[in-house]
C-alpha cells in the first residue's frame, strides 16, 4: 500500500504541518488504521477512498479518530490533486463533519468548512495555571480557545500539558492579534497523543470566527506560531470558514502490511 507525505500550510519541507495519506480504492478495517496512525506517530493520518474526485475520508491521531482535521484534508486533496488525479482541480470528500470541498486556485489548496459557533466562558485559574499567564477572554466550541493579551504572550507560552487535559474542550487553542498576521496562535491537543499541533485547519474553524467578529472583517491572514510555523489564508462565509494555504510533498513510501 503507497503512503504520501505531504506538509501542509506551508511552501517549503520540514515546516507546516506534516500529515500521512493513504488514497485506496477500497476501505481498510478500522483497527489497521488505527495501527498505522500509531505507527505513523504524526499528528495524523488520513485515509480516503474512492476517486473520480469523489472520496470518503476519515482521519486518525496516534490515539483516536477525529471528527475534522484542517492539515490532514489538505494534504491529503494536495496528494489527490497533484499525484493520483493530476488532472482535477477540485475534490470532494464525505466525512464525520458533512462534505468537504477542495479546490486547486494555482499553488493555495483552498477548504470548505463548518465554523464553530463560540460561547464565552469564565475565564478559570486552571485556565491561567495551563497556560502560565490568564487569558483576556475563553471561548468554548468544540475545543477551549483562550485568547491573550499580545503575540509575544503567544510565542512564549509554555504550556503544562497535564493542566491543558483537564481543561474543557477536545483542543486548546491560545491566540492573540498579530503585528504581521491579522492573528496569531498555537494549538495543543494532549487529549489526542499531539501535545502541540504545528498548523490546525480545523482549529482555525473557531479561531477565525473570533478574529473576523472581533476585527470586522471576513478574510483573515493567520499564522501559527508553532516551531515549524504555518500561514492560512482564511476567510468567513456564513456559517462555513474557508481556510486556503500551500502544501508540499515530503515523500512517497510502500508499507509492508497484511490487509
Amino acid at each position: 500500500m503507497i503512503q504520501y507525505v505531504a506538509d501542509a500550510f506551508t511552501g517549503r519541507v520540514f515546516a507546516g504541518n506534516p500529515a500521512a495519506v493513504c488514497v485506496r480504492e477500497t476501505p481498510l478495517d478500522e483497527a489497521l488504521m488505527q495501527k498505522i496512525a500509531r505507527e505513523n506517530n504524526l499528528s495524523e493520518t488520513a485515509f480516503a477512498v474512492g476517486g473520480k474526485g469523489k472520496y470518503h475520508l476519515r482521519w486518525f491521531t496516534p490515539t483516536t479518530e477525529i471528527d475534522l482535521c484542517g492539515h490532514a484534508t489538505l494534504a491529503t486533496a494536495f496528494v489527490i490533486l497533484t499525484q493520483v488525479e493530476p488532472g482535477l482541480s477540485r475534490v470532494e470528500f464525505e466525512t464525520m463533519s458533512g462534505r468537504l470541498t477542495v479546490a486547486r486556485e494555482g499553488e493555495l489548496f483552498s477548504m470548505d468548512f463548518p465554523a464553530y459557533g463560540l460561547t464565552p466562558v469564565p475565564v478559570t485559574e486552571k485556565m491561567a495555571a495551563a497556560v502560565g499567564v490568564r487569558p483576556v477572554e475563553a471561548w468554548m466550541g468544540r475545543d477551549l480557545l483562550l485568547v491573550l493579551e499580545s503575540e509575544e504572550r503567544v510565542r512564549a507560552c509554555a504550556p503544562d500539558m497535564e493542566k491543558v487535559a483537564a481543561l474543557d474542550g477536545l483542543l486548546l487553542h491560545i491566540t492573540a492579534e498579530g503585528e504581521k498576521y491579522d492573528c496569531v496562535s498555537r494549538s495543543f491537543a494532549p487529549k489526542t497523543g499531539v501535545a502541540e499541533d504545528p498548523v490546525c485547519g480545523s482549529g482555525h474553524c473557531h479561531i477565525v470566527p473570533y478574529w473576523a467578529r472581533r476585527k470586522e472583517k471576513d478574510g483573515i491572514l493567520a499564522f501559527q506560531a508553532s516551531a515549524r510555523t504555518g500561514v492560512l489564508h482564511c476567510r468567513m462565509a456564513g456559517e462555513r470558514v474557508t481556510l486556503s494555504g500551500e502544501a508540499v510533498l515530503y515523500s512517497r513510501a510502500e508499507l509492508f502490511i497484511e490487509e
